[in-house]
This record gives C-alpha cells, sequence and structure tokens, in this order.
C-alpha cells in the first residue's frame, strides 16, 4: 500500500516546515519572525510609560513657547506655528536623530528612554529594527537638515524675517516628501511590517498622521503669503509715474 509513505512523506515536510529558519522567531516580537537582530534586548518599559513621558515633553516644549511668544506681540496663528516648528524640530533631531545614530538600539539593556521609544515604534514598524536603508535615508535627512530647520522657523517667525515663509514652505514640502517615501517604499515592499492590527493604525499610521496634516496645512498657507506678496509687489511696479 502507498498509504504508509505518503504518510511518511507529509510527516518529513512537517519536520522541514517546523526547521525552516524563516518560520522560527529569533527572540523578538517583530514581523517577519525571520528578521535577524543578534542581542536583541526586550522593551524594559511599558507603552503607557514611553507615551506618557513623549506626551509630557511634548507639552512642556509647545507651553514654554507658548509662553514665550506672548511676550512677542504675535498674532496666534503665529504664535500657535512657533509650538508646531519646536515641537516638530526637537522631535527630528532628538528622537529621530537618535536612531539614525544608534543602528543597535534594540540591544540596549539599560532602559534608556530613546532606545525604548524605537524598540516600541518598531512593533508597527519592523523596518526601523531591521535598519532598511530607506528609512535609514529619510530618517537621516528629516534629523540633520529639517530638525535645525524647524528651529530656525522658530526664530524667524519670532523675529519677523523677510524669508519666513518659503523657509516654512520648503520644510512642509521636505516632511511630506519624506512622509510619502516612506509610505510608498513600505507598500512596494509588502507593508508587511506590524506586530498586529493595533500596532499597525497606532503606530504606523497614526504617530505620522500630523505630519501629513499639518504641513499640508502650512504648504498652502505660504503659497498663498508668497503669492500674496508677489502680486503686490507686480501691482506696484505697474503703477503709472506721477508727473
Amino acid at each position: 500500500s502507498l498509504y504508509p509513505l505518503r504518510r511518511q512523506e507529509k510527516q518529513k515536510k512537517k519536520k522541514k516546515k517546523k526547521m525552516d529558519p524563516s518560520l522560527v522567531s529569533q527572540g523578538h516580537p517583530y514581523v517577519p519572525l525571520d528578521l535577524h537582530l543578534p542581542d536583541y534586548s526586550p522593551c524594559l518599559l511599558s507603552m503607557s510609560n514611553i507615551i506618557s513621558v513623549f506626551a509630557f515633553s511634548s507639552l512642556l516644549t509647545v507651553s514654554l513657547i507658548w509662553i514665550f511668544s506672548g511676550g512677542l506681540k504675535k498674532r496666534k496663528v503665529d504664535r500657535v506655528l512657533m509650538c508646531w516648528w519646536a515641537f516638530t524640530g526637537l522631535t527630528h533631531m532628538i528622537l529621530e536623530g537618535y536612531f539614525v545614530f544608534s543602528p543597535e538600539f534594540f540591544k540596549d539593556k539599560s532602559g534608556f528612554y530613546l532606545a525604548e521609544v524605537w524598540k516600541e515604534y518598531s512593533k508597527g514598524d519592523s523596518r526601523y529594527a531591521g535598519r532598511d536603508a530607506g528609512v535609514v535615508t529619510v530618517e537621516g535627512i528629516t534629523a540633520v537638515l529639517e530638525g535645525p530647520a524647524s528651529l530656525l522657523a522658530v526664530y524667524a517667525i519670532a523675529t519677523g524675517k523677510s524669508y519666513s515663509y518659503i523657509l516654512q514652505f520648503a520644510i512642509s514640502l521636505g516632511q511630506l516628501y519624506g512622509t510619502a517615501v516612506y509610505y510608498i517604499t513600505a507598500i512596494l515592499e509588502g507593508d508587511n511590517f506590524s506586530s498586529n492590527t493595533f500596532y499597525y493604525y497606532a503606530y504606523y499610521i497614526g504617530a505620522n498622521f500630523s505630519w501629513i496634516v499639518i504641513p499640508s496645512i502650512i504648504a498652502v498657507r505660504c503659497w498663498r503669503k508668497i503669492c500674496a506678496a508677489f502680486r503686490l509687489q507686480g501691482s506696484q511696479t505697474k503703477r503709472p509715474k506721477a508727473h
């Protein structure tokens, strides 16, 4: 009978499937399971602790800028923009800067906050733990160029510099471009980097949502301001000279 032979073949296939390294977890919570992260150290801080620290530090930054801008006799919209650029600039430089220059953050055993942030966020996008070249490039440009430029925007708004609008427009376009590359590369690579649906929508989608909506609004506003300035300049040059 061929039945015993077929049964043995099925058992062999099952054993091979179990031994397939691509299906064996490497001792981390990330997807894909075969992502190689030697000496991975699990998160020591809980998700609530990580988010609470980030929320508190962000609120503190925004509050200090709001109080400071109150003495500059600026319009509320300018004060809000100063708060945004301070928040996003420090986030780019400190949080994303740490990721760019700390390739082995997943090995940290001390519970260092910035390492814990990226260990946690990698549950929503494991390309961070795996040091995907596209992600590192986007984050590197963001941290090195857009971070300092955002803080310069705070100064430009506070002091009424002529380059304020063009600077804000350029940074916003850079943020939108970086976000587009971030999502497009994920889609082209299969869009399968989240541990589960919760992390997909909370981290991968939700955490980046602000850098789509707010830069879009600022870019449109700056575009209108710049166009209005050129229209005004054009109308002034066309006026006939008085005799």
